[in-house]
């Protein structure tokens, strides 16, 4: 228990988190509630309640494009999460098993990738695509998804692995088990916030990536929910609240994974930062 002047020294911080947090959340519970208005009420009274809560909003919106937008968003962001997961826990194994010269070598090269920003491989990525006859489909989201969410996934779950002590890898060896065994039953288990934070944070950028979603992808059955929004828009014309209950259903998802995941996020980005 904090004494009396903890508890008062304390009070700035608990004013500014309070602040900061109504500054986050008013403009979603703004969106949440002008989804529900027609766009003559949005205009005359935008920052009033709803006269009539318009529920067909949303039926509306999912039946003009989003669902099929919200399908192919699922779609990538499962994919590209599965396999940045999956590719960041063997590389960060392998950094941990391998030399010393070798794991650093592979260092340099995933702590590289965190300097590279998207948007400068805009255009090398879009030949490369082409070459390969990959743009307007699928794959033209998930592989630059996955490879720019690998450094950042690596380095988190490397940190955590080289924190599990080494008489357990042993006891394991012991026991019969072979690396990727030893990866499965020891590593695998020990890690599970870092992996679901690596996870969450992957989802998040694939959910909401933008750039790449509508340079490379032309057709509009293939477009995720933040370009098919672009073009929902369009479509709609004046008609904000269908396309404000089109945004609250695109951010429904993530929200929801952030609040269940959070005890797992917060612990596993404290246990990512112990040890580099």
């Amino acid at each position: 228990m904090m004494r009396p002047v903890e508890r008062v020294r304390q009070l700035p911080v608990y004013v500014l988190l309070l602040v900061y947090a109504i500054v986050i959340a008013y403009p979603l519970l703004w969106m949440v509630i002008s989804s529900f208005k027609s766009s003559t009420e949005i205009f005359a009274d935008p920052w009033g309640m709803p006269s009539v809560w318009l529920v067909q909003n949303y039926a509306q919106a999912w039946d003009r494009g989003i669902s099929a937008y919200f399908l192919n968003s699922l779609v990538v962001t499962i994919v590209s999460t599965a396999a940045t997961v999956v590719i960041a826990a063997l590389c960060a194994y392998g950094m941990v098993r391998l030399p010393g010269r070798v794991a650093n070598a592979i260092l340099v090269v995933a702590m590289g990738g965190l300097v590279v920003a998207p948007q400068v491989s805009l255009i090398p990525l879009y030949r490369l695509l082409d070459a390969m006859g990959l743009l307007n489909t699928y794959a033209a989201m998930i592989l630059p998804y996955v490879a720019f969410r690998l450094p950042m996934a690596i380095l988190l779950i490397r940190s955590m692995f080289l924190g599990i002590p080494r008489e357990l890898v042993d006891a394991a060896t012991i026991d019969g088990c072979r690396s990727l065994g030893v990866l499965r039953h020891v590593y695998l288990p020990l890690s599970r916030s870092v992996l679901t934070t690596a996870a969450v944070l992957t989802a998040y950028f694939a959910w909401n990536e933008f750039l790449f979603a509508i340079v490379y992808i032309d057709a509009d059955e293939l477009r995720t929910i933040p370009a098919g929004l672009m073009s929902f828009r369009d479509s709609l014309s004046t008609e904000w609240g269908v396309l404000l209950a089109g945004l609250t259903i695109a951010a429904l998802p993530i929200v929801a994974v952030f609040i269940m995941m959070q005890r797992y996020f917060v612990a596993g980005v404290a246990a990512g930062s112990v040890k580099g």
